[in-house]
């Protein structure tokens, strides 16, 4: 079976385990990997270590550096992994424009679970109290976007159970990357 270029973008709020999965994910489909924060420009990053929540203006030119980056691997050929909190309906829009399949994988949880997460952290920009912020930002995948092939994932299960579960459910073929079409 033949692919275009595809981007999982691994998305949710902070300390949901975004960066463990797509880690997982990018050594067990051997894709090139990135992290969002390295899109964020200094202001953005001096916000939030001071506690202050981004607003959209701070966002959007952060969003569109991150879906041209997707849209030049996909000319390379190219299928990608990436975190991105992606919290809000609009900004999955905006990164589906990307050239390639643009899917998104939820990681859900509890807000206790991925506080204590956070706590356990060291040496992130983002400090635990900003969690309540992202919760309240937080549009979850609705329908539209399922049906689509994006999917949710409880970030109670193990990485190595959730990298099995996207596999699986998006038919991908593990260890190679999707052919350009």
């Amino acid at each position: 079976m033949q692919y275009p270029p595809t981007h999982l973008v691994v998305m949710g709020v902070a300390g949901s385990g975004k960066s463990t999965l797509a880690a997982a994910l990018s050594k067990q489909l051997g894709w090139s990997c990135a992290e969002a924060d390295e899109f964020h420009p200094a202001a953005n990053i001096a916000k939030m270590s001071q506690g202050v929540p981004l607003q959209d203006e701070d966002r959007w030119p952060w969003l569109r550096e991150i879906r041209d980056w997707m849209t030049g691997k996909s000319r390379e050929g190219q299928s990608t992994v990436l975190t991105c909190s992606a919290l809000k309906k609009t900004y999955r829009q905006l990164l589906s424009e990307a050239e390639g399949r643009v899917l998104f994988l939820h990681l859900d949880g509890g807000a206790d679970l991925i506080g204590q997460r956070m706590q356990g952290r060291e040496g992130h920009f983002m400090p635990p109290t900003l969690l309540p912020s992202q919760l309240a930002t937080l549009e979850p995948l609705g329908q539209e976007e399922l049906d689509a092939g994006s999917i949710r994932l409880d970030i109670s299960r193990s990485p190595e159970e959730l990298v099995a579960a996207v596999v699986r459910a998006l038919d991908l073929p593990s260890g190679q990357a999707p052919l350009a079409s």
